[in-house]
């Protein structure tokens, strides 16, 4: 379901209890395990994260009065969802997201980019926290542009 809160606080509160409490959480992991440089605001009707325009001025490709998003989280009819767009146009980090997510022994409901989860432990917030670590801004700013070329 897309929003249309114009701030994160007033997106947390149209949430049920339950599912405000869920996202905040995420929320905050997200806040702690981000790169500084990234920044947190609505995009596209969910929590984003994104990279800026003061750091990269160009900004999103397919709408450059947007910054370039990085990974969102939002309150679906059904679930939460967690949407990453972290790969930083690497073929190969698809296959090794999922292996090192399934040997936490948890379930991965996973789409093409979005993880879908019900409550906290459904996650592998140790997967999460090295895939995140691993992409600072810069970094996903220099990845993004070379798949672009």
């Amino acid at each position: 379901m897309q929003s249309n809160a114009t701030t994160v606080e007033q997106y947390l509160r149209e949430l049920s209890d339950d599912r405000r409490e869920l996202i905040s959480r995420v929320r905050e992991f997200l806040r702690a395990n981000l790169d500084s440089d990234y920044e947190e605001g609505m995009q596209y009707g969910m929590i984003g994260y994104y990279v800026p325009h003061r750091i990269f001025p160009a900004g999103y490709h397919c709408d450059p009065t947007q910054p370039l998003p990085f990974t969102a989280l939002a309150s679906q009819k059904n679930n939460a969802a967690l949407y990453l767009n972290c790969d930083g146009g690497d073929p190969g980090w698809s296959e090794r997201f999922r292996a090192a997510w399934l040997k936490t022994g948890r379930n991965l409901n996973m789409g093409k980019s979005c993880i879908r989860f019900k409550k906290l432990d459904d996650l592998a917030f140790d997967v999460l926290a090295e895939t995140f670590k691993a992409m600072p801004a810069a970094l996903y700013v220099q990845r993004y542009l070379a798949s672009r070329a």
